[in-house]
């Protein structure tokens, strides 16, 4: 085994020292009360994954104001705070390290989906392609969301602050700020999403990066820059962003906190845009790379070719994670990868989430079978 393996243990950086080279990608569960309080199932459902070198948990709510869909997790109130805890204590006792994304869905939310039922907001009123997570498996189309004002955009900021000393409170090793896959930092980045005209519009670069760089700032004088990460996915088309020449963007705004000493960059490559290649000189931190987005799993073969070309430290898989929940010890063993229930995906209850079994599970249950 040599250092450039996924298994290879990891020291650099504010975010080690890790076990392995593997990051297991946060992804949407929906296993919450509610009122958005993490069920005791989400402690079983993350303890059995704590082999990984690092977890990142699914995108949390910082308010409800930033709430996108029905039964997914908060970081608000003291109940979400005790729910975290069994959470990170579960994670803790069967040796894993486990950091809090932090996800406010701007536009990506309806009235039926959120708490407070009302309009979600965003940095323009544009409406989003496609249907929100609502009550009791609905579906409702998306609506348009209404426009931040100054003020919200404030209040934004001090949400993504407010949670994430929340999840420093709970138990969470760090916080990763989602600025990824269509949601509200990403709204500021991207082509269609931001039509504003003000200081937080597409007027210049500096104007597009603001928000990102205020929130990432924020945070950062919060907990201390070295507990904080930030997932980017530039050009990424999911949900319909358009985001016809991200390299300048993402340029500036890594080249604006790259020395601010964050624990990581996450950061998601493009058929259309080599984010990876293209934004490695403009980030001298720890690198956690992705190259499943919008395509196939990530292979083992295809992480270990990661980390040699020295694009990225680390490696983040998904959903090879969520059907095999002890991933790197199957990497490690060379076995067979399960398959994904795809149904059970965003059911409130432990089928499909904690109920696929680890090897040694299958070792266990071969010999019984084999005694009788």
């Amino acid at each position: 085994m040599t250092n450039n393996t996924l298994l290879a243990p990891y020291s650099a950086g504010p975010l080690g020292p890790l076990a392995n080279r593997i990051v297991m990608a946060p992804m949407t569960r929906a296993r919450a009360a509610d009122d958005g309080t993490p069920l005791p199932v989400v402690a079983d459902y993350y303890a059995q994954r704590a082999s990984a070198g690092l977890i990142v948990t699914e995108g949390i709510w910082p308010s409800s104001r930033g709430q996108s869909g029905w039964r997914y997790p908060g970081l608000e109130t003291a109940a979400h705070i005790e729910g975290w805890r069994t959470v990170t204590d579960a994670v803790h006792a069967a040796g894993g390290r486990i950091y809090a994304q932090l996800m406010h869905g701007g536009r990506n939310g309806h009235p039926l989906a959120r708490i407070e039922g009302d309009l979600p907001l965003a940095p323009s009123a544009v409406t989003p392609p496609g249907h929100a997570h609502g009550p009791d498996g609905s579906k409702p189309d998306y609506v348009a969301p209404r426009e931040m004002s100054l003020d919200d955009i404030r209040t934004a900021v001090q949400d993504f602050a407010h949670a994430a000393r929340n999840a420093i409170e709970a138990g969470f090793d760090g916080v990763e700020l989602h600025g990824a896959n269509s949601y509200l930092i990403h709204q500021f980045l991207a082509d269609n999403t931001n039509l504003r005209d003000d200081a937080y519009g597409r007027g210049s670069i500096a104007d597009t990066i603001r928000f990102a760089v205020e929130v990432v700032r924020a945070v950062a004088d919060a907990i201390g820059a070295e507990r904080l990460g930030l997932r980017l996915s530039p050009g990424n088309p999911q949900f319909g962003m358009s985001e016809a020449d991200p390299g300048p963007v993402y340029r500036a705004l890594l080249d604006e906190i790259d020395g601010l000493g964050l624990a990581y960059l996450h950061l998601t490559d493009n058929d259309a845009y080599p984010a990876l290649t293209d934004l490695r000189p403009h980030w001298h931190g720890v690198l956690i790379g992705n190259v499943g987005e919008n395509g196939d799993p990530t292979t083992r073969q295809a992480g270990e070719a990661l980390l040699a070309s020295g694009t990225a430290d680390l490696v983040s898989y998904g959903r090879s994670f969520i059907s095999n929940p002890d991933l790197p010890e199957r990497f490690a063993a060379d076995a067979p990868l399960q398959e994904l229930d795809a149904a059970h995906l965003y059911t409130n209850g432990a089928r499909g989430y904690t109920d696929y079994p680890s090897l040694a599970d299958l070792l266990v249950s071969a010999q019984t079978s084999t005694r009788t």
